[in-house]
This record gives C-alpha cells, sequence and structure tokens, in this order.
C-alpha cells in the first residue's frame, strides 16, 4: 500500500507539472507571433514590411534591436507596410530590423499598487521595488459600460474646498473639468481636491508634467493620501506615445477598483497634453489636420476617455473624474477647450485676474457650473446660492460704474447689500493648499457675514430675498 501511494503521488506530481506546463504555453505570450522587417525609417515613425495581414490598428509590436526589445504601437497600416510609432524617445531602430506582433497593450492592477508610481508602461518609477502582477490584465483600450447598464448619479460628497462645495458642488460619478491658462492654478487645486475624504482610492495620470514637480506633487502634496493613492507619469520629455498612454493606463487602473465597488477618484493632469500627444502621433501617421492644427483622431480619443469614467453597472463602484484643460492663451473656446466641456458634466474656470488680485483658488463662480449640483444642494441652499450669485453678478457689473464714484449709497438695496456682503464672500472662499480641508463650507460662510453684520442672521436674510 506504501508503493501505491507513493507511485500515486509522483504521478500526482508529474500531472501537475505537465498542467502547469500547459496552462504556461496556453499564454498568448508563449504562443508563435506573426513578424516583419523594418524597411523605412523617419522621424517619428517607422515602417514595417511582412505584418500587414497580421496586425490591426492601434495593437502594439515588439522591435529587436542590439539594445533589447522596445514597444512600439501601430498607427497606420496599408496592404504592403504598416507605420509604427516607437514607445520610447531614441530606440535605436535600423533597416532589416525584426518586428514581432505582441497585441493589445494589457495592464495587470492589483491592489499592492496603492502608494506607488508608475510610468505608462505598467512599470515602478519610485525606486521601491518591483511591483505585483494582478490575475485580471485588462487592455488599455476598454470601452465605457453600456449606457443604459450603468447606475444613475445620485450622491453629493465634500471636497473640502469652499468655492466648490458652495457654488458648484459634485457627485460621486461625476466628471468635471478645471479651466485655465498657464501658471494660473490648476495642479494646485487638482492637488487640494486629491485629499478629499469621500473616496476609497485616487488614481492620477501627470501627462505632460515637469520632471521636478512629479516628486513634490506626490510626497507633498498627497503626502499621507498616497497610502490610496496610485500615479501613473509621463513627463514632457518622454514620447508622445508615453505621454498618451498615460492617462489610458490610469483609467484603466481606476476601472479594476471600480469593478471591485471601490470608490475612484480619478485625476488626470492635463487632458490637453493628452490631446496634444495624439496629434504628434497622428501627423507622424500622415494624418491631416482639420480644426487649428488638430487632426479628426484627437475629437476621437477625447470622448472615448472621459466616457470611461462615471458610475459602473449597477452593484459595482463609481469613478469620479477631475481633469485639467489647458486653454491655449486663456481661450477658453479652443478647439479642445470646446470639445471637452460638451463631454463633461460640469467645469470650474479659473480666472488670471482673480490669482492677479491674490485670490487663490481663483475660482470664478459665475462662469463655474455644476450639471449635477441639484443633486447636492438641498432646498435650502439652491435658494442660498442662487442669491449669492445673484449679488456676486450685480457686484461686478457696477465695478467700473463704483471705481469713478458713479454710485451713491441708497440707491439700490440689492446693490447696498452687494457691496457689503461681496468682499466678505470672496475672503471666505480664499484657501491655501495648506489648509484643512473645510468640513462645512456653508457654516464657515455663515459665520462670516454674521460677523461681518455683527448682528442677526445675514444668511437667513439672504435666503428669504
Amino acid at each position: 500500500m506504501m508503493e501505491a501511494a507513493i507511485l500515486d503521488a509522483v504521478n500526482g506530481g508529474k500531472l501537475g507539472q505537465l498542467a502547469g506546463l500547459s496552462a504556461r504555453y496556453a499564454d498568448p505570450a508563449f504562443s508563435v507571433a506573426h513578424g516583419g522587417h523594418v524597411r523605412t525609417i523617419a522621424a517619428g515613425h517607422y515602417t514595417v514590411a511582412g505584418l500587414s495581414k497580421h496586425v490591426r490598428l492601434g495593437e502594439f509590436v515588439a522591435h529587436r534591436s542590439a539594445t533589447g526589445i522596445h514597444l512600439g504601437e501601430v498607427v497606420r497600416v496599408e496592404p504592403d507596410i504598416i507605420y509604427v510609432c516607437p514607445i520610447e524617445p531614441g530606440e535605436p531602430i535600423g533597416i532589416g530590423d525584426t518586428v514581432i506582433r505582441k497585441g493589445a497593450f494589457r495592464v495587470a492592477p492589483d491592489e499592492s499598487w496603492c502608494g506607488r508610481t508608475i510610468n505608462s508602461l505598467g512599470e515602478p518609477i519610485d525606486g521601491k521595488g518591483p511591483i505585483a502582477r494582478g490575475l485580471h490584465p485588462r487592455s488599455i483600450a476598454n470601452t465605457a459600460p453600456p449606457s443604459m447598464t450603468r447606475s444613475r448619479v445620485e450622491k453629493g460628497f465634500r471636497t473640502g474646498v469652499r468655492a466648490i462645495d458652495i457654488f458648484s458642488p459634485l457627485c460621486l460619478g461625476q466628471r468635471l473639468g478645471i479651466f485655465a491658462g498657464s501658471g494660473v492654478g490648476k495642479s494646485t487645486l487638482l492637488s487640494m481636491l486629491a485629499r478629499a475624504d469621500a473616496f476609497d482610492k485616487v488614481v492620477i495620470a501627470l501627462v505632460g508634467e515637469r520632471g521636478r514637480e512629479v516628486r513634490e506633487f506626490i510626497e507633498d502634496t498627497l503626502g499621507e493620501h498616497m497610502s490610496k493613492s496610485i500615479a501613473i507619469v509621463a513627463t514632457s520629455d518622454e514620447s508622445p506615445m508615453l505621454r498618451k498612454m498615460a492617462p489610458l493606463v490610469a483609467i484603466t487602473v481606476a476601472e479594476h477598483f471600480r469593478d471591485q465597488g471601490d470608490n475612484v477618484l480619478f485625476i488626470a493632469d492635463s487632458v490637453t497634453r493628452f490631446a496634444h500627444a495624439i496629434r504628434e502621433v497622428a501627423v507622424a501617421a500622415g494624418e491631416p489636420p482639420i480644426a487649428r492644427g488638430y487632426p479628426a483622431s484627437v475629437f476621437t480619443e477625447l470622448p472615448r476617455l472621459l466616457e470611461r469614467a462615471g458610475p459602473g453597472v449597477e452593484g459595482t463602484g463609481t469613478i469620479t473624474a477631475i481633469i485639467s484643460i489647458l486653454v491655449d492663451g486663456d481661450n477658453h473656446n479652443d478647439p479642445i477647450a470646446d470639445s471637452t466641456r460638451g463631454i463633461l458634466d460640469g467645469h470650474i474656470v479659473l480666472d488670471r485676474s482673480l490669482a492677479e488680485e491674490g485670490r487663490y483658488p481663483p475660482i470664478n463662480p459665475l462662469a463655474s457650473i455644476s450639471r449635477l449640483a441639484r443633486k447636492a444642494w438641498t432646498e435650502d441652499q439652491e435658494k442660498l446660492v442662487s442669491r449669492l450669485k445673484s449679488l456676486v453678478h450685480r457686484y461686478e457689473e457696477t465695478r467700473d460704474l463704483r471705481l469713478i464714484g458713479g454710485y451713491r449709497a441708497g440707491s439700490d438695496p440689492d446693490l447696498d447689500m452687494a457691496i457689503k456682503q461681496v468682499p466678505v464672500i470672496y475672503e471666505v472662499l480664499k484657501q491655501t493648499p495648506g489648509e484643512k480641508p473645510t468640513l462645512d463650507a456653508y457654516a464657515d460662510l455663515a459665520n462670516a457675514l454674521r460677523a461681518a453684520a455683527g448682528q442677526g442672521n445675514p444668511q437667513s436674510a439672504i435666503a428669504r430675498r
């Protein structure tokens, strides 16, 4: 009986090894791959002969050179050749080099990725060692869930930023854009929003950022919140392919955690640089521009990325997307800003003139809109905010008249109230990144107005008018 048991154990071990080998070689990574050879080389792309019948647009190929294996993306397919944009800048490419089909690029997110900083290829760049690979690889070219299967957006949350919580409150699963010119404070405001306590995970895509600012953002801004955050970074000196891939990898990671039931905050800084990267790749592939230098593929890729955020199917979590849009020359009607505004569920406008006055964050409450604000406001809060906006508009509308002394106090009771209370409102809306997130923005505003009036309850008075 002992000999039979030993024999069964040996046979069982061999069967186990055979099963392991079978599973290993069933993996597509070990299958026979089609290959071709480099035919021509140009700035931004190279062409490959022999793969036209075997690859699809958007798939990845591996180029074998003297320095190793380098990835590239298929950006154009013709009957005899394909066009490939290399992923890594400065890749050495020679005529006749072997190129192998790899298929769709996939990442395998894992819970252990929290607290880590990775690049667009899913490789760690924070010096903390290798990262674990999850059990379920995902293509970074996924599509959004079908619209009728998605949960409804219903629940509001506090961001801790008073100007947003009062005038443009947000909901879980909402997609919000922050529109501003360069140097006005987009990244600073994003860092303040990243500290909101309403989320289980935070996924951040830093696209085209200055290299020196990445570590500052992660270590100083996120700080203790980095333990639930994952940063995907592609700096401004990296190839357009890596800058294009960064937000796609980030939204794929966010989808992984959303499908597990988490409420995820997805931050992209900035979508404009993502669009610039798409433009560089498209122009290299020979696509003609159609709108101020942007090819049509830019306006196809933007909604594909942004629609992937939002609530998941019933029973899963949400992805709340907050993205920054860099408006060229402070022109809020440039093609990227205009296209993105129509896709999003709201927009926050940062005004350069407010920043020059020293009001940070320089949010323009009149130009900023949250399309889901009514789901976050109570009835009394909605009435209050409507009255506040009316006062702010009256105050700004008559600024020039008052500066030249053309207004006499007592002529317009509403304007008199605006002159007294709007400066107090502006003071309440000021908030530095070093301040703790506010717990109740309305209480802060009421206390400030009450203190300024010295008596009564100005908040109630405003709401009644």
